[in-house]
């Protein structure tokens, strides 16, 4: 009786931390490599006139590879690095696609979604980067989440 507790026990003491290893915060993962980024534009300027109606999109500097800012409605902005997730140690530079829906990486034949970055097709699971946004009128803000 004694073997069998003591048994039911060390197998709880063995079993225990590996369950809890498996535990997974929901915190968003970054996959390409960190660059801090925080800046404000006024989308009222000229310079950002692309910006002034929803499916207006524009790069600019910033992040790993460049950022590219897409007004999805009136009051909702998204912005996406532009560092391809199908190879990451290959550093390219997605593009937009004519139809202004689609971000193409010249390297692979991965493409992904405007909107959120997701992936639509090609060899690759990871979705674009996505930086946070806040949108105060006329100053949309850009940063690390």
């Amino acid at each position: 009786m004694k073997n069998r507790c003591f048994s039911r026990q060390l197998l709880w003491f063995i079993l225990t931390p590996f369950v809890l290893m498996q535990a997974r915060c929901d915190d968003p993962s970054q996959y390409i490599p960190y660059v801090p980024v925080d800046f404000e534009i006024n989308v009222d300027l000229p310079s950002y006139i692309d910006l002034s109606v929803p499916s207006g999109h524009l790069l600019v500097s910033g992040g790993s590879q460049g950022i590219i800012l897409y007004r999805y409605t009136l009051d909702q902005f998204v912005a996406l690095d532009r560092h391809a997730t199908a190879d990451i140690e290959a550093a390219c530079q997605v593009q937009i696609a004519e139809d202004g829906l689609m971000l193409l990486d010249p390297c692979s034949d991965a493409q992904w979604l405007i909107i959120d970055g997701s992936v639509v097709s090609g060899d690759v699971s990871l979705p674009l980067h996505r930086y946070a946004t806040t949108w105060n009128p006329p100053i949309l803000r850009v940063y690390n989440p």
